[in-house]
């Protein structure tokens, strides 16, 4: 299920809630009891190489370019 992150105009504070995509729109409640909340915007970093690339077709390792040059 995803998780929303939320930031109460009261209080300041920010927190997540868990609930479905199709409810993603729906207003969020602070812990704190206020009810002005605003949906903030995720970012979501996807890292790693999970093997799908060929065997030798990206370089990696190596100075600030990943290392083809062999800086």
């Amino acid at each position: 299920m995803p998780r929303y992150e939320f930031r109460c105009r009261a209080c300041g504070g920010t927190f997540e809630v868990n609930r479905p995509m199709a409810e993603a729109g729906r207003p969020a409640t602070c812990p704190q009891g206020h009810a002005d909340t605003v949906k903030l915007l995720s970012t979501v970093a996807v890292t790693g190489r999970g093997g799908s690339a060929p065997s030798g077709g990206i370089p990696s390792g190596g100075g600030c370019c990943g290392g083809s040059c062999g800086c």
